[in-house]
């Protein structure tokens, strides 16, 4: 492979794909500082000091300075150096208008994730928004789903954000672009890459065969993991509801926060884990939300979650997709919360059990060689198929404080794109002890997304007080003294005076 450029990784090349100019496949976050030592003496912001030190981190973030090129004929992505990068065009700076509440953060963030990212450029953008009320500012950062995945991103945060506040701008070497390869060069690239690639394969068909039964049973296993991926749903349509429908390219974001503890305790109360609590939260939502609607008659449907899976081995701060799929169905006709969590939590082993994370990464494994125009039209046809109605990801981030330069970071509420025909998706994001759960939504078909937010808390509540419940219930049955019952008496038999001597005189011998 060419140093000059690098080649997406075949799910990394589906997320460009899957763009439209209504489907934007940008992942995103808005993050909330505490302004008060980032300010000038006039009250505003210190962009240039902001720029100054986000620029000092590209050092840890190479990507950040590469753009999108093309392998001629095949038209297959790659990552070039972009030779006119100038941190100004992405580092942007806004202003909210007084008084700078929450609810104008969001519409402004809407708008934001409303533009789709410049192909020409760099595929990232970060708004430094200052006149947020209380000495606070927010960033809005859009990052293409083609260079990150969830897990990814906070491995991002890491590297450009402290631990510790400092006032300090670390010094970076000085960059200098690569020059972009021309056509013959990167023809050439391929050519050594497949060489390289055919050459990888005959060296591992080789080490198979000194170990024929650990490959044979590794294939079995993958074969069998693919099975139960394929069959759970993925070539089948998910019902239509009023979530799902045609998309425009306007977004309305709000957000909500639960506590990280207040999560785990019902966790702990009554069994799962922690997405099974939150997939158990979305189906009291969503049930919630089609009890309300005029268009829902009937709510015992196959409503499917889409819920990403991390499979990377490697660090989180490597750029690049390493998730798998899981679809989830969502048990929204029953009525008690807790018969939801314990429906979700045999949804989630079966899942586990089958190894359906490893057969969905093996899919798109098997798509590697295949050529960029085939993995596009796969793309376009999997959304075409629609087989779930609406996201939810969880990505867990760090219990302590972090600091742009000497700004505490308040609060990080992430965005998950909208696919083709889903008019909500639901990204979740744990940070310092809570828990924010960003509403990502097509303008027209949830125009209400604080009622959806507000479900969300509603269902939450009603889990975990059915939870306390429960637990409260167990508590008492151990704590209540048992109680022993008296054996009946035995009646006591009258003994014969005869026997009486006939004991006597045995006793005297």
């Amino acid at each position: 492979m060419s140093k000059s450029y690098e080649r997406l990784s075949s799910l990394d090349a589906s997320f460009l794909a899957l763009e439209t100019h209504t489907t934007h496949m940008h992942v995103a976050g808005v993050s909330i500082f505490d302004a008060k030592n980032l300010q000038q003496g006039d009250g505003g912001l210190d962009i240039d000091r902001i720029r100054a030190f986000i620029s000092s981190r590209f050092q840890y973030l190479p990507r950040y300075r590469q753009r999108i090129a093309w392998v001629p004929v095949e038209r297959a992505p790659i990552w070039v150096d972009d030779e006119h990068f100038n941190i100004d065009f992405h580092v942007r700076h806004a202003s909210l208008p007084k008084p700078g509440t929450d609810e104008q953060l969001k519409k402004m963030a809407g708008r934001i994730l409303s533009q789709q990212l410049d192909r020409a450029k760099p595929l990232w953008e970060m708004w430094i928004i200052e006149g947020l009320e209380s000495d606070r500012m927010a960033m809005v950062t859009k990052i293409h789903h083609c260079m990150v995945d969830g897990v990814a991103s906070t491995g991002i945060m890491g590297a450009l954000l402290n631990v510790i506040p400092t006032s300090e701008v670390e010094e970076s070497p000085e960059w200098t672009p690569t020059a972009a390869p021309n056509g013959v060069e990167i023809v050439a690239g391929e050519l050594n890459r497949r060489f390289k690639q055919n050459a990888s394969r005959i060296a591992d068909a080789r080490t198979a065969l000194s170990d024929s039964q650990a490959y044979a049973f590794n294939v079995a296993r993958k074969a069998r993991a693919s099975w139960y991926s394929l069959t759970s749903g993925w070539l089948s349509t998910a019902p239509i509801t009023p979530l799902n429908g045609r998309i425009g390219p306007n977004r309305r974001y709000d957000w909500v926060e639960i506590g990280l503890d207040r999560i785990k305790s019902v966790r702990k109360d009554a069994g799962g884990t922690v997405n099974d609590v939150v997939l158990a939260t979305m189906a009291g939502a969503v049930r919630a939300l089609f009890l309300d609607h005029p268009d829902v008659e009937d709510l015992d449907m196959d409503f499917r979650v889409l819920a990403p899976v991390s499979v990377r081995t490697g660090k989180a701060s490597d750029l690049g997709n390493q998730v798998a799929m899981w679809l989830v169905p969502l048990p929204l006709a029953n009525p008690d919360p807790l018969s939801r969590l314990s429906s979700i939590k045999i949804e989630t082993e079966h899942l586990k059990n089958t190894e359906q994370a490893l057969g969905a990464s093996t899919l798109v494994s098997a798509s590697s060689g295949a050529p960029h125009q085939l993995v596009s039209l796969g793309a376009r046809l999997a959304t075409g198929v629609r087989p779930f109605n609406m996201t939810v990801t969880n990505v867990p981030g760090p219990q302590f404080a972090m600091y742009l330069l000497d700004s505490e970071l308040l609060h990080q509420y992430p965005v998950v794109p909208l696919w083709h025909g889903h008019g909500v998706g639901v990204a979740l994001f744990s940070y310092n002890g809570q828990v924010a759960w960003g509403i990502n939504a097509d303008w027209d078909i949830l125009p209400d997304t604080k009622a959806f937010g507000q479900a969300i808390l509603d269902a939450f509540q009603e889990l975990s007080d059915a939870a306390s419940a429960k637990a409260a219930k167990k508590e008492a049955a151990k704590q209540k003294p048992a109680t022993k019952k008296r054996a009946p008496k035995k009646p006591v038999a009258k003994k014969s005076p005869g026997k009486k001597k006939a004991a006597a005189g045995t006793k005297g011998l």
